[in-house]
């Protein structure tokens, strides 16, 4: 087998530190040597890629084209190997380690919350979870799955559908319209809402605030369409970033929210939410687990490494499975079934 084409680890940490700082005399300051060892170790670099990594101007250095690809991906590559020896460093002997990336609502609203009874029922799994609200490179990323919308970015990927989960309008029980109306609150052990919102309170949301998520603002026109509203302005009202934002907007009073059933499930059983209408049919999001392609069963490789790619893929299997299940009492009676994990187009 040919030499592996890379540069040292000195080399490699001061051109990282070098481009992060866009500074050799600030590189030189974090890794405890000279400037001139920066900047010899660029050239060094530089020499052996033949491409400037750098354009220097007096005491300034700026990165080139060639130079900001090849610090992006290193950062990514550093980052995964600090990530995987920590998690060596940490994890006690026979334990089993599963490094998810998730949507930070999703984890904060749902996953994190419900993980306690995964454990209890695997107390040899160690679970780390990170956040990625945006569809990235799985392979070599140094996760061994990511749960997150459905996605074009994501149609290539091995992946499999956990649930779906309709959106639904919400908000502070005190901004409602006053009057009968039904209780929004689940009995304690109800799967499901005992009686949403009959369709003749709908018009009301015309009189509220909306409040829209800043990557999906045409969710409104698309929920009141299905359901025949005459909303004089779907677009017009404050934006947030995340769900989460979103719901806490929500429950402060500034207006009313369309989010996934999934998560405020919990605050509509307590009341601190209500719903102004039916989860939706069309607007729904598409849970999926989507997996790193080294887990697969049968890959090509040495008998230990098959052995370790086993283990990895049954242990997503077992977390799936369990995902799906604890996700059924979250799961409206009447929620679309899902057509397939492409159908939605957007991440939070």
């Amino acid at each position: 087998m040919p030499a592996r084409q890379i540069p040292s680890t000195s080399t490699l940490l001061a051109f990282e530190a070098a481009a992060r700082h866009g500074s050799f005399s600030l590189a030189a300051k974090e890794l405890v040597v000279t400037e001139g060892a920066i900047s010899r170790q660029v050239a060094r670099l530089e020499a052996l890629l033949g491409v400037p990594l750098f354009r220097r101007g007096g005491n300034r250095v700026e990165l080139t084209a060639h130079g900001a690809r090849y610090a992006e991906e290193l950062g990514r590559l550093l980052g995964s190997l600090e990530q995987s020896t920590v998690q060596v460093m940490t994890t006690p002997p026979q334990r089993r380690v599963l490094e998810l990336a998730t949507i930070g609502t999703f984890a904060t609203k749902w996953l994190i919350p419900r993980l306690p009874s995964f454990l209890r029922e695997h107390p040899d799994v160690v679970v780390n979870l990170s956040t990625r609200n945006d569809p990235f490179v799985l392979n070599g990323s140094g996760f061994d799955a990511a749960i997150t919308f459905a996605h074009p970015a994501w149609a290539t990927a091995a992946s499999r559908h956990l649930f779906r989960s309709p959106l639904i309008p919400v908000c502070r029980p005190g901004l409602a319209p006053s009057g009968p109306r039904a209780d929004s609150r689940v009995p304690p052990g109800m799967p499901s809402l005992p009686s949403l919102p009959s369709l003749p309170l709908l018009p009301s949301l015309s009189s509220l605030p909306l409040l829209h998520k800043t990557t999906t603002p045409e969710s409104w026109r698309d929920y009141s369409r299905e359901f025949g509203i005459d909303l004089q302005d779907a677009v017009a009202g404050s934006r947030f970033e995340q769900f989460s934002m979103l719901i806490e907007a929500a429950r402060a009073g500034l207006g009313v929210a369309l989010v996934p059933y999934l998560y405020v499930a919990d605050e509509l059983r307590t009341g601190k939410l209500v719903s102004l209408g039916p989860p939706g049919r069309q607007a729904v999001k598409d849970f999926i687990l989507v997996t790193n392609s080294r887990n697969v069963r049968n890959s090509q490789g040495p008998q230990s490494s098959q052995s370790s790619w086993n283990s990895r893929a049954e242990l997503l299997d077992e977390f799936s499975d369990w995902l799906v299940e604890e996700a059924k009492p979250d799961t409206p009676p009447d929620a679309p079934e899902a057509a397939g994990a492409q159908s939605s187009s957007v991440i939070e």
